[in-house]
């Protein structure tokens, strides 16, 4: 495999939206918008034909503005599913039906991001400027359960809901999301007018994460857009959390990517800069020749960045430098470690447990089959998590009935943790 292979695509498929959301960094349109230049469906499964290419069975994150308003969105999915892609949706939740979840599970979608920016529905309905859309969050998080589709839980940390961020955690841990997604706001698109917070607030959050990794068994907690990570888990009295925690640097046009509405391959979400158009060039051709993502592939950090000891492991946002300074290879303004020389492990000895399979057991070939089934992002709890029961159980391999049964133990606990969750908060069952 090439070393610069795209593990995750994510494509804006739509900018409709039925929100307003105040950070969109898209800057969506409502429904009278005009999306009348947006990829056509066969244009789509062109796309998805030469994405394949270079990035077989990578995650490919289906998103919007709101995909589900896309009329052949379930179309859209299940050629990507039928394509070997780990197909995962990113919507507000609000159209989550159960039909809607129903739908997406036979078009092998294996998971979907819900976002919740609150524990106070006043304050996420005004920060999505549509009233009732925390409610259909939270209503679309209980589809998603009752059809046995995973789902994460994604937050997007701004001043006004800073000191709910560890509530917002227990909340999903309960709900029975599979994994919580802290995003750093890079201000651009709709979110460059918004207060972000302080540099200070940035990195405690970062000291929290570090802090709570192993609080949440079944549940990941993981830190986006926050490459800086890997500094605080360094500096945290709990050096183990460096490796169960560790988030990999940023990898915009190394290993990930984002294609826009209208067909723009962009380094990521957040900086609104084209390699190129898959109108006029392959997807292929883009990605493996464009010299913006060569830029990316033979970094010359600027700044302390450059001079940084554990810039290998970290280097910095690129978005953050680039809507600051407009220079992607510029210092991250939002980092705070003063660079010192100090000798850190290197990257090949790190585990990120997102990707990680250690097998302790023999796994039988059903049973590994249905571990491929698994979602990347919940792969490395499932293998931790039923080699945890054959071992009480006194086997020394795992079967397709112990993988059965510890999806049953599983479904069983979620029911558990989400029985009266809905109503408690809503007063609605």
């Amino acid at each position: 495999m090439l070393p610069f292979t795209p593990y995750f695509i994510s494509w804006n498929t739509t900018k409709r939206c039925n929100l307003k959301c105040s950070h969109c960094y898209l800057d969506a349109a409502d429904l009278s918008g005009d999306t009348s230049n947006e990829l056509t469906t066969d244009e789509c499964y062109r796309l998805i034909d030469q994405m394949s290419e270079v990035a077989p069975g990578a995650m490919l994150i289906i998103t919007g503005g709101e995909p589900l308003l896309r009329p052949d969105i379930y179309d859209i999915c299940s050629y990507s599913s039928q394509k070997g892609f780990i197909s995962v949706l990113g919507t507000n939740g609000t159209p989550v039906t159960d039909e809607t979840a129903a739908r997406l599970v036979e078009c092998g979608v294996k998971g979907v991001g819900i976002s919740l920016d609150s524990m106070d529905p006043k304050i996420h309905d005004d920060f999505r400027k549509i009233d009732g859309c925390w409610e259909g969050a939270v209503r679309g998080m209980e589809a998603c359960r009752t059809h046995g589709l995973d789902f994460q839980v994604q937050t997007t940390v701004v001043e006004s809901n800073y000191n709910q961020i560890k509530d917002l955690i227990d909340f999903s841990y309960r709900a029975g999301a599979r994994a919580f997604n802290l995003f750093f706001l890079v201000c651009t698109g709709r979110g460059q007018d918004l207060t972000d917070i302080t540099p200070e607030q940035y990195h405690a959050t970062l000291d929290m994460l570090v802090d709570i990794q192993d609080n949440y068994p079944g549940m990941m907690v993981r830190a986006r857009c926050a490459p800086h990570y890997t500094r605080n888990a360094l500096d945290s009295p709990n050096k183990e959390g460096y490796v169960t925690g560790y988030n990999k640097p940023c990898t915009a046009g190394t290993n990930y990517c984002r294609i826009s509405p209208e067909g723009d391959v962009t380094p990521c979400p957040y900086m609104p800069i084209s390699a190129g158009n898959v109108r006029q060039r392959s997807f292929v051709d883009i990605w493996r020749n464009s010299p913006l993502f060569e830029e990316f592939r033979n970094p010359t950090l600027k700044g302390k960045c450059g001079s940084c000891e554990i810039s290998h492991l970290c280097g910095g946002c690129r978005a953050r430098a680039y809507a600051h300074t407009g220079d992607i290879m510029a210092e991250d303004p939002w980092c705070n470690h003063e660079p010192e020389g100090i000798a850190v492990p290197e990257p090949e000895k790190l585990r990120p447990l997102d990707t990680t399979e250690e097998f302790t057991l023999y796994w039988e070939d059903e049973a590994r089959a249905r571990l491929a089934e698994v979602p990347n992002f919940a792969r490395g709890f499932v293998v931790k998590g039923v080699e945890g029961m054959a071992k009480a159980k006194g086997l020394d391999r795992v079967t397709a009935e112990l993988m059965a049964e510890a999806r049953a133990k599983r479904d069983e606990m979620m029911k558990s943790r989400f029985k009266g969750l809905f109503s408690m908060f809503t007063g609605k069952k």
